[in-house]
């Protein structure tokens, strides 16, 4: 098989996983067998086929079809797509591993549903990261709006179908409205709207119109919930928490980000927004949703929604990598998306893990469940120190960065956002695990534990909902060691 090959396969390979699933939907643990090894082979055919080729300095492209002149459907993988591709793939292992757990111990319905709706989701996000230029990435893109509705829309209540209205309005309402527009301005501008190293545009656009084109690309990315498109994240909490980790760690939001950044550098390119400042409003409404979005989250007793409005924050921290228009801004900004993913995957995960074994939401109700599910909040304790940044830990190199990058554009007040947003998260992150280890339960809980426990402190949720988050955020500190592959395989992203 050729990389080529593989490129193609990998984007279809979740759909050729999903006859299997339906064949054996009446056995629950072959259909859950079907996902997992279509998860696992996914992920192989992405590491060991794919990103040699990528590490090695080449771009495998596969053509599919040429709608127009300079307009083709067609794949082919840089760096930044292939750290997608990684992310995307790779958790979808550990969810699926999560979601039998989940979904067998919350007792949830249409599970069969729930799996096949998750793989046409993933097959969408390998799209994205395989997207040899904007109309391709839009197909793609869209593909993923459309098979996460109803995911969204999982539990079929009032409050779920609100929801997925709202998620669905928002989301197709940018990207129709806006960002189809920025790409058929892109095509009538350059000719093309192919991805290249060093952009398209320079000497096509100018003034005025590169900022409003790039507007058009960063409020049509709704996924990537820059204020104030950002209403249908909180809003689809309602769905089963793996579906809030596929939203927050595994396909949509990423595929948001990843699209600002991708469009940034190679419809743009770093040198023509530097050397024009255009993106420089854009650095502020990035400082603006980390900082509000933040502030929103310390107000959140609910732990989801808590969790929700830390994802707005964290996603703009990749915006602003790239509005940056900086070499160590536009590496902190691809970093992110992984070190990010990792460590907010692990959240929802414990958040789902309480859920299920305490059957707690509110955080004002967590007082001393760490000591009855101490794997889960030091779950929690470890994807939060990610999250906040803090060495061991992932999240403190791509933080640092975006520091850098903000001291190489001379942007000293987007340092002090960086600082004080990783402040707030600690703000809104550590009480959960100080309420958990450090506070005792209700004196009427204490009773009720002591005798059920028989003299067993620990009362964890089922296996498979405490062993992902456990081996996420030991996910976080691995990656904090790795920091350096991931570095220099996004180097690429700015050779010729």
């Amino acid at each position: 098989m050729t990389v080529e090959t593989a490129v193609g396969l990998a984007v279809v390979w979740p759909l050729l996983g999903i006859p299997l699933i339906l064949l054996v939907r009446r056995w629950p643990n072959l259909r859950e067998a079907a996902s997992l090894v279509t998860a696992t082979s996914l992920f192989a055919m992405v590491t060991k086929v794919i990103l040699p080729a990528v590490m090695a300095g080449g771009r495998p492209r596969l053509d599919i079809v040429e709608v127009l002149p300079g307009l083709q459907l067609a794949f082919e993988v840089e760096p930044l797509g292939m750290l997608f591709s990684m992310v995307a793939s790779g958790l979808w292992i550990v969810t699926t591993l999560y979601a039998i757990g989940y979904m067998r111990g919350h007792h949830e319905e249409n599970q069969t549903r729930f799996y096949v709706w998750f793989a046409l989701a993933i097959s969408g996000a390998v799209g994205v990261a395989f997207a040899a230029n904007v109309f391709t990435l839009f197909v793609f893109y869209e593909a993923i709006t459309l098979s996460t509705y109803p995911l969204v829309t999982h539990h079929g209540t009032e409050a779920a179908k609100k929801a997925g209205r709202v998620y669905l309005g928002i989301l197709m309402g940018t990207s129709v409205g806006l960002l189809l527009f920025a790409m058929v301005w892109t095509y009538l501008a350059a000719g093309t709207t192919e991805f290249q190293t060093g952009g398209i545009l320079a000497g096509k656009v100018g003034g005025w119109q590169l900022m409003v084109l790039l507007a058009l690309y960063a409020f049509g990315t709704g996924k990537a919930a820059l204020m104030p498109f950002h209403r249908w994240l909180p809003a689809a909490m309602v769905a089963p928490t793996p579906v809030s980790a596929l939203l927050h760690a595994v396909a949509v939001v990423k595929a948001g980000v990843f699209t600002v950044l991708k469009v940034l550098v190679y419809v743009f390119g770093i040198d023509l927004l530097a050397s024009t400042d255009a993106s420089r409003w854009l650095t502020w409404a990035a400082a603006f949703t980390i900082l509000a979005a933040s502030i929103i989250a310390l107000t959140k007793d609910n732990l989801k929604a808590r969790l929700a409005y830390s994802t707005v924050s964290q996603l703009s921290y990749i915006v602003l990598g790239g509005a940056l228009a900086t070499y160590a801004g536009v590496l902190g900004g691809g970093m992110h998306i992984a070190m990010h993913a990792m460590g907010k995957i692990t959240l929802f995960f414990c958040a789902g893990a309480i859920l299920v074994g305490a059957h707690k939401t509110e955080i004002s109700d967590m007082d001393g469940l760490g000591k009855r599910m101490p794997f889960t909040f030091g779950a929690f304790l470890l994807g939060s120190l990610s999250v906040i940044g803090l060495p061991p830990m992932g999240g403190s190199w791509s933080k640092w960065y975006l520091m850098l990058g903000a001291l190489e554009a001379e942007q000293m007040f987007m340092m002090a956002v960086l600082m004080a947003s990783s402040l707030l998260s600690i703000g809104y992150l550590m009480p959960v695990v100080a309420r958990g280890f450090f506070r005792d339960a209700p004196l009427e809980h204490e009773h009720e534990h002591e005798s059920d426990r028989e003299g067993s402190g620990i009362r964890e949720a089922p296996l498979l909902c405490v062993l992902p988050p456990v081996l996420t955020g030991i996910g976080c500190v691995v990656l904090f060691f790795f920091a350096e592959d991931l570095y220099l395989l996004l180097a690429g992203m700015l050779m010729p």
